[in-house]
């Protein structure tokens, strides 16, 4: 009989967080194999072996990234009372989540590969796909606020939602440079300046 494949001798979940890590704080061209499999502990071929190449790597950290990272962010969104209330808590709740010393700042989302090339096309594709369906979570708040008749009909929930997307994506930039959370606070307070502009002085 062929000799049976030896089993795997690491923790796959756990090594995808430390993946999840070193990507998130170097970016996918950024992040060398040797950084990752010193961080996650195996040799090439396990990491080959068990994930399939470093850009199915990449995929797999993100889609673990969004589902543990972040969360107080999006829950925030959903629960907050008013649309209002709900931008707020979320820029807020991004502000405290970007600037974290225990972990690298900014968004892996937001800063993970920017720059598309036929290499890394499908990494870039899928970072834009969340990217947009973050940007949606923010318009379906936003609708749901005109709906319930806290914001007038004439609201421009798209250009809103796309707003503060880019507000929260600048506050990615902002944490990444260093800027502390009470700068990223100051930003926050900037952005709803905006809100009585954008709903009316009667709608904040």
């Amino acid at each position: 009989m062929p000799e049976r494949g030896r089993p795997r001798t690491f923790d796959r979940t756990a090594a995808l967080r430390r993946a999840m890590e070193v990507f998130w704080a170097k970016g996918y061209e950024g992040a060398s194999m040797s950084e990752l499999t010193a961080a996650m502990g195996i040799n090439s071929p396990s990491l080959y072996a068990a994930f399939g190449s470093k850009e199915a790597l990449f995929l797999e950290a993100v889609e673990l990234y969004t589902q543990v990272e972040g969360t107080d962010i999006w829950s925030a969104l959903e629960k907050s009372p008013t649309a209002r209330q709900a931008v707020e808590r979320f820029l807020r709740q991004t502000a405290k989540a970007y600037s974290q010393t225990d972990r690298p700042q900014g968004c892996l989302i937001a800063l993970g590969a920017l720059h598309q090339d036929s290499s890394r096309g499908a990494i870039c594709d899928d970072l834009r796909r969340r990217r947009a369906e973050n940007r949606a979570a923010l318009l379906r708040r936003l609708k749901r606020g005109v709906a319930e008749g806290e914001l007038p009909e004439n609201f421009d929930c798209r250009t809103a939602a796309t707003f503060y997307a880019t507000v929260q994506h600048g506050m990615s930039i902002q944490a990444r440079d260093g800027a502390s959370r009470t700068a990223l606070l100051a930003t926050v307070a900037g952005a709803m300046a905006a809100w009585k502009v954008m709903a009316g002085t009667d709608a904040a």
